[in-house]
């Protein structure tokens, strides 16, 4: 398929995704949301693909979120439709629960609003030393509906949460840092690099051990510690019947790398 205002580049097991939208601070149309929807359900759906890297192109910014100027002149009417009707919703992202491929957001700049809703919709975030983060929504009448105000408490705890939702204040990279919303901050002309570089230890990975992780994480979250230590999961399922299952201990009893399949 053809984008007109995101970039799709396949580097071998790796998806790279970039909101192309600089000129408005890669802040997300309906237009953007289902091109983004687009591209991680052919992400999600497609076996050869193993992990997702997000980010927005210029230095200025990941993305300002929802496009105000649109909202303005279309309504909210307008707007809900559209997000209604993607399967991923808000960025593609906000509604995929089911997707247990990792993601990582490599931050660029500014990460507001439904910006910084799909860096939380992520896994591992990598911030450049330019980025800042927040959820502005209150400031000009919204809330932070596509997750925010529900991730961010659970991701950094509910004091550190409720001053950024209540206030709409932006913190910087090295502030994200300290909260725990990325994993590292690095220079702007090493984000990518270090993106692909966390990609590459996933890579290194059994893929249906990391999904099965993923996905016993997530699930959990929502029971208590002895329901969830005795659930049954899924992909946990599917990698105990695994090729990948008998090869990894075999690799380790011949002192050789692995050759994971994803089957």
């Amino acid at each position: 398929m053809a984008y007109e205002f995101i970039e799709v580049e396949r580097r071998d097991r790796i998806t790279l995704i970039t909101i192309n939208r600089p000129e408005v601070m890669n802040a997300l149309h309906p237009q953007t949301s289902e091109e983004l929807d687009k591209a991680f359900n052919d992400f999600q759906d497609d076996s050869e693909q193993w992990i997702a890297i997000l980010t927005g192109a210029g230095d200025k910014a990941f993305s300002a979120g929802n496009d105000l100027k649109w909202q303005a002149e279309h309504g909210s009417s307008a707007l809900g439709e559209f997000m209604y009707a993607l399967r991923g919703g808000f960025g593609g992202l906000h509604r995929r629960m089911d997707c247990y491929k990792p993601m990582i957001a490599a931050v660029n700049g500014f990460a507001l609003g439904g910006g910084f809703e799909m860096v939380m919709a992520c896994d591992i975030v990598i911030a450049s030393e330019t980025a800042s983060f927040g959820l502005p929504e209150p400031r000009v009448g919204l809330m932070a509906g596509a997750g925010g105000v529900h991730r961010l408490p659970r991701q950094i705890g509910y004091h550190h949460a409720m001053g950024m939702i209540l206030t709409g204040r932006r913190v910087d990279a090295e502030e994200a840092l300290r909260f725990g919303i990325v994993n590292e901050v690095v220079s702007p002309n090493a984000l990518l690099d270090t993106a692909f570089a966390w990609a590459a230890q996933i890579l290194e990975c059994a893929p249906l051990s990391v999904r099965a992780s993923k996905e016993a994480a997530l699930k959990g979250l929502d029971v208590g510690l002895d329901k969830a230590t005795a659930a049954t999961y899924p992909v946990h399922q599917a990698m105990r019947k695994s090729e990948d299952f008998v090869e990894g201990p075999r690799a380790f009893a011949e002192k050789r790398t692995p050759k994971w399949k994803g089957a």
